[in-house]
């Protein structure tokens, strides 16, 4: 039988000493103890300082000592909201847009809750899908070109390609 699962959550590294609560500098040795209580393990990570100043008669499970580097800042959003939104206000607004590059485009925005379908018409011309952008009310008519599932990696690429395009303007 397993331990129970929660047993075994410890909280990452911490980027401030626990007992002086002054951030950890780049390459600063730290120390990092393990205490097990009644609620489960507990992490405590302590500067060099706090260390050597510790109560020695509370012994944690487990210690050691480590080099303390930053984390990395997260990585870019693969298609940033700005060039997918920017590059769909750009096209729906162009003289002929691209059906099918402006719905696909709406779609994604709609998944990152930019743009919301607030309602569907029928027009002479087929389906009109009519969103709205959360943030500045502006609304936006995109034609459903009833796209076939075999048509779907080739505006996709097109989409991707537009806003490749668009990333290095």
């Amino acid at each position: 039988m397993n331990p129970l699962p929660n047993e075994w959550a410890i909280k990452h590294r911490a980027d401030a000493c626990a007992v002086t609560h002054r951030p950890f500098a780049a390459g600063e040795y730290f120390y990092t103890l393990l205490f097990y209580d009644t609620d489960g393990y507990r992490r405590q990570d302590l500067s060099e300082e706090a260390w050597r100043i510790r109560n020695e008669n509370i012994q944690p499970f487990s210690f050691w000592k480590s080099r303390y580097e930053p984390l990395a800042p997260p990585p870019a959003e693969p298609l940033a909201k700005e060039n997918a939104e920017q590059l769909f206000r750009r096209l729906i607004a162009s003289e002929n847009p691209p059906a099918n590059a402006c719905y696909v485009l709406a779609a994604m925005l709609e998944r990152k809750r930019v743009l919301k379908q607030i309602k569907t018409e029928q027009a002479g011309t087929g389906r009109l899908l009519i969103y709205e952008h959360g943030a500045t009310g502006d609304v936006f008519i995109v034609p459903d070109p009833q796209l076939r599932l075999d048509e779907l990696e080739n505006v996709q690429n097109e989409v991707a390609n537009l806003l490749q395009t668009a990333a290095h303007r």
